[in-house]
């Protein structure tokens, strides 16, 4: 069992562009090849948990997000890319098979425990981080540290302990501050 880094991807991974789909618009956040080029480097797997509600609300078909995962692997050239992992569900959607109430939407944990299960993820020693308290909460409620990003993207501050990151920072640098500092290598390595 490895540990992982589970990342948002708009407004944490790439600037918040909302429903954006087009990879020439897609860019890397400031810092963010540098943070995760130090997670890839201390053992963690890298997997993005994204909410993609453009599918369901018919912003852009489902199969658009293949061009969004091989944007980002591009800008992250070496630096490999374990999981994309998107709900394109909302419960209020326009297109009838996406319109539903799944598990797989963050703050519900689905998608986190779907690729921790498929890659053989430690859970209690990974990291969720996002931008907003949906990505604190689908972290804790999979059994992950959470760190947010207080960018400004948070508009709800809906309070909860579930929804209590165990960090706030203003960026992806500072996140791999804290976590490579709370790093600890498995008993077998050590």
């Amino acid at each position: 069992m490895i540990p992982a880094i589970f990342l948002d991807k708009d407004g944490t991974l790439i600037p918040d562009i909302p429903y954006n789909v087009d990879p020439d618009r897609i860019t890397l956040s400031d810092g963010a090849e540098i943070a995760l080029r130090s997670f890839h480097n201390s053992g963690y797997k890298l997997i993005v948990i994204s909410n993609q509600s453009g599918v369901a609300r018919g912003y852009f078909p489902e199969i658009a997000l293949a061009k969004v995962e091989q944007r980002l692997r591009t800008l992250l050239n070496e630096i490999p890319l374990t999981g994309f992992y998107y709900c394109p569900h909302h419960p209020q959607g326009s297109i009838i098979e996406y319109a539903i109430d799944c598990n797989c939407r963050k703050p519900k944990p689905g998608l986190i425990l779907q690729a921790a299960q498929t890659h053989h993820i430690d859970l209690a020693r990974s990291w969720m981080i996002g931008d907003i308290l949906n990505d604190v909460e689908a972290g804790r409620n999979a059994g992950c540290k959470t760190i947010l990003i207080d960018n400004g993207n948070e508009t709800e501050w809906i309070r909860s302990p579930q929804r209590s990151p165990h960090h706030k920072v203003s960026n992806l640098l500072e996140a791999a501050q804290i976590i490579n500092a709370s790093y600890v290598l498995p008993r077998s390595l050590s």
